[in-house]
């Protein structure tokens, strides 16, 4: 049997019954049959859904915080909760539920996504409202990572890399169309209004998920044992670290682009929200252009030159004040550079250990919530120190770092692959 052959078998085992088997054969190298197509766009389209469920957040502070009478700093812990919560349970959650059915999963994980928008919508306190945060987490940690991983499963080894950025696309578009919806919805008619839309939205993709994935679809089983092998070996430790830093690099600057660009540029609400736009589009370019630049360089070069372009780009920042010229195009490169380092990594860790795939893509999920984290974190740390034009320079080596610990995790699974 030839190798890419039994790599597909090995991802996705033959499917219960005549018909499933028929409709889901493995795909010719330069195609995807229509049915596959229309799974990767009902994945990419719910996890539009879960990218706005999980990002609008940061336009409700304000009107969360009025209703409910309390500092914006503590509304904040809406996204605290999310995050920290994705972090913890993603990656338990991928492994507790190995054994079963990915399209029982992808539904199971669309129902609770929906209650914790239900919850949200009623909580009548605070506390509820932040505790309901971590339902959604727990709904967005089973979806994204399972949805990536049948993704990558349905296509051939040639198109891997753009399954993975379409899936992802949804994401990437959630912030560029989704935030803002939310935050219009919340301001005009109230936050509660914003939640209620959002769980209207994943309803029918409980539906159309479950006409749509083929039944019976399973991986290779994993298990708490293989989480924990993940978190112990080095070579994972590495990559997924590489994750943390190269999410980081961006978030010490995006954390606090509002205020780099007031103070130096003496940008308003209109030039402020030019940026961010820009941002938002290069987001959608790189997405959509890494599938098809990985696939054909492989996802380590690209890596390499997603590391190097960040190097070059993010000390402009602290050389602010720039031309608009200079500015506007630096904006947009960092956002395309950053914003296509997604497909590449998935890919390149399920080659890492396909048996191991649905873990490592969950705990890579995580990785980038706690790369947000960090990123902003350190920006903080940084913008007390040292002003707001050290973050340029503190981020670029940020990503540095990332570009060191590629090479390391590479030179390993190197050593690795020359060992067996």
């Amino acid at each position: 049997m030839p190798a890419h052959r039994a790599t597909f078998r090995l991802l996705c085992p033959p499917f219960v019954g005549t018909e499933n088997r028929q409709s889901f054969q493995r795909p010719e190298p330069m195609s995807q049959p229509a049915s596959t197509k229309r799974v990767i766009t009902a994945l990419s389209a719910a996890n539009f859904v879960i990218g706005m469920g999980a990002l609008m957040v940061v336009g409700l502070l304000s009107p969360v915080a009025s209703d409910f009478r309390i500092p914006p700093a503590e509304a904040g812990l809406m996204m605290t909760y999310y995050a920290v919560g994705y972090a913890i349970l993603s990656p338990l959650l991928i492994s507790l539920t190995g054994q079963i059915g990915r399209r029982r999963i992808l539904t199971a994980a669309l129902v609770i996504f929906a209650l914790s928008n239900l919850c949200a919508l009623l909580a009548p306190t605070p506390t509820l409202l932040f505790l309901s945060r971590i339902l959604t987490a727990t709904g967005a940690g089973l979806f994204t990572p399972v949805a990536a991983a049948v993704a990558a499963g349905l296509s051939p080894p040639d198109r891997q890399a753009r399954a993975l950025a379409a899936v992802f696309f949804g994401l990437t578009l959630s912030q560029v169309m989704g935030v803002p919806a939310g935050g219009f919805i919340a301001y005009t008619f109230g936050w509660r209004a914003a939640f209620a839309m959002i769980l209207v939205l994943t309803l029918p993709f409980i539906v159309i998920l479950w006409r749509t994935v083929p039944a019976g679809l399973r991986f290779q089983p994993v298990s708490l044992s293989d989480l924990g092998r993940s978190i112990t070996n080095p070579r994972d430790v590495l990559a997924l670290l590489f994750t943390v830093l190269f999410v980081g690099s961006t978030f010490v600057v995006y954390t606090y682009i509002a205020p780099l660009l007031s103070e130096t540029m003496g940008f308003g609400r209109n030039g402020i929200t030019l940026i961010l736009l820009l941002f938002g589009g290069g987001a959608v370019v790189g997405n959509l252009a890494s599938g098809i630049v990985t696939d054909r360089i492989g996802a380590f070069r690209m890596l390499i030159i997603l590391c190097v372009a960040q190097i070059c780009l993010l000390p402009f920042y602290s050389l602010m004040p720039l031309s608009l010229w200079v500015l506007i195009p630096v904006c947009f490169g960092w956002s395309t550079f950053g914003w296509s380092f997604n497909a590449a990594q998935q890919l390149r860790l399920i080659s890492m250990d396909r048996d191991n795939a649905g873990v490592l893509l969950a705990l890579n999920a995580a990785a980038i919530y706690v790369g947000t984290a960090l990123g902003a974190y350190v920006g903080g740390r940084v913008l007390n120190a040292a002003g707001l034009l050290s973050l340029g320079v503190a981020a670029a080596l940020c990503a540095a770092g990332a570009l060191v610990l590629l090479l390391v995790s590479e030179a390993l699974i190197r050593r690795r692959r020359a060992a067996l």
